[in-house]
């Protein structure tokens, strides 16, 4: 008899694994409130606080790429001198460099075995980046009393896949603009009203803090960040050399800087342009995690949907074009939306758009793209709306993680 390999496809794949853990939540949630009661039962009542499990405060960050969106909360609790538990992905995270009393790193790993512990949590505040709760393997807790999603950008709520923050009970925004569209989609989808609190970008104060802290460059040349999102639409993807070539003709410095999932995503394609370019002296690849010293660098940035319009437009001020900046809205929340989001509205006042047929003429264009009064007032429109309480964002948001429970243990 021949037995023949079994195949699953990744979807079904994870279905599979979402019925496997909510099978074990669901018996250990059971085994553990009986423990609990027996505790109860024999010890008179004292048994309600024997949860040792128990953790006031959490912060999970997925990879070490965001560390600088929890460091100055994080900053903020050990100033305090109030534990809270940070779990990572691995023992490379930069939590680990620091000299924290009050702040408890813990490595639980990635994925599917994070997402094991996750789904079993003690806890009362879990604040997170990743979007997606309760949708697909990263489910609610029971034993959890909040959960809360801090956005990683000033760009517009509805630009995660579908359902991406439906189930959290608040969402720490970046500025008040957000609140129209994510009412918008409760609306839609007859989800109770979460608690919305803006408090400000906390990795932008970081960046804001650490360019200021870049020396100007000496015998400065000219110089182009190229720095696309990732995917069918984007600008490295849809354009590649017809692009680069011409920017590299140019003789300026020209920094090439890919999302950081296009290594995971689009190898080969990234791969095949460091090829065609690893002997060109006046191009620079850029896989840095901060992109902050690439923003000092550059003179002008050319883009398509990628949140780092925001992050250059807000912290240098500086010029920026736009190539495509249409994407297929889909698999997104903003599909839903029955107007013009707000970050595409934005990029077309803040922006110099170029076209493919501008490439071959790309010096003279750039060249000749003027930063008017008009340009540099609607850039500093566009940070007033999407980025407020400038410096104050650890603090706002650790004031609201421990407000928050007070309320609850009341």
């Amino acid at each position: 008899m021949t037995f023949l390999p079994l195949y699953i496809d990744p979807g079904t794949g994870s279905m599979l694994f979402s019925i496997l853990i909510g099978a074990c939540a669901t018996l250990f949630f059971l085994a553990k409130a009986f423990w609990l009661k027996l505790k109860l039962f024999f010890t008179g009542g004292k048994g309600q606080k024997l949860d040792k499990a128990y953790k006031k405060y959490v912060i999970y960050s997925e990879d070490k790429r965001y560390w600088n969106i929890f460091k100055p909360v994080l900053d903020e609790f050990e100033k305090r001198k109030i534990e809270i538990t940070y779990y990572v992905a691995n023992d490379k995270d930069p939590v680990f460099e620091e000299k924290y009393e009050f702040v408890k790193p813990e490595v639980i790993g990635e994925g599917n075995k994070a997402f094991a512990k996750l789904n079993m949590l003690s806890a009362g505040f879990v604040l997170m980046t990743t979007p997606g709760l309760q949708v697909y393997q990263l489910k609610r807790s029971k034993n959890v009393k909040h959960y809360s999603h801090i956005f990683h950008s000033p760009g517009d709520p509805t630009m995660y896949r579908l359902f991406g923050i439906d189930y959290f009970d608040s969402i720490l925004c970046t500025g008040d603009y957000q609140f129209e569209d994510i009412r918008e989609m409760e609306r839609q989808r007859k989800l109770p009203a979460k608690q919305l609190v803006t408090v400000g970008c906390t990795y932008l104060d970081v960046f804001k803090k650490r360019m200021e802290e870049i020396p100007a460059e000496e015998n400065h040349q000219f110089t182009v960040l190229v720095s696309p999102s990732w995917g069918k639409s984007a600008l490295l993807s849809l354009y590649g050399k017809k692009l680069l070539d011409p920017l590299v003709a140019t003789g300026w410095k020209i920094i090439i800087r890919p999302h950081p999932q296009s290594r995971i995503s689009e190898a080969q394609m990234l791969s095949e342009l460091e090829e065609a370019y690893k002997d060109v002296p006046n191009v620079e690849w850029d896989s840095n995690r901060d992109n902050f010293y690439s923003l000092k660098k550059a003179d002008i940035m050319i883009t398509d949907f990628s949140g780092i319009i925001w992050d250059y437009t807000f912290l240098c001020d500086k010029p920026v074009m736009y190539a495509n900046a249409e994407m297929e809205l889909g698999p997104y929340d903003a599909y839903d939306i029955d107007h013009e989001i707000w970050q595409f509205s934005t990029v077309k006042k803040i922006g110099i758009k170029i076209e493919e047929k501008d490439f071959a003429n790309i010096k003279n264009v750039i060249q000749n793209a003027s930063d008017s009064p008009e340009l540099a007032a609607a850039r500093k429109k566009a940070r007033d709306e999407a980025w407020m309480h400038i410096g104050e964002a650890g603090k706002r948001t650790a004031d609201f993680m421990i407000q928050t429970m007070e309320k609850i243990e009341k």
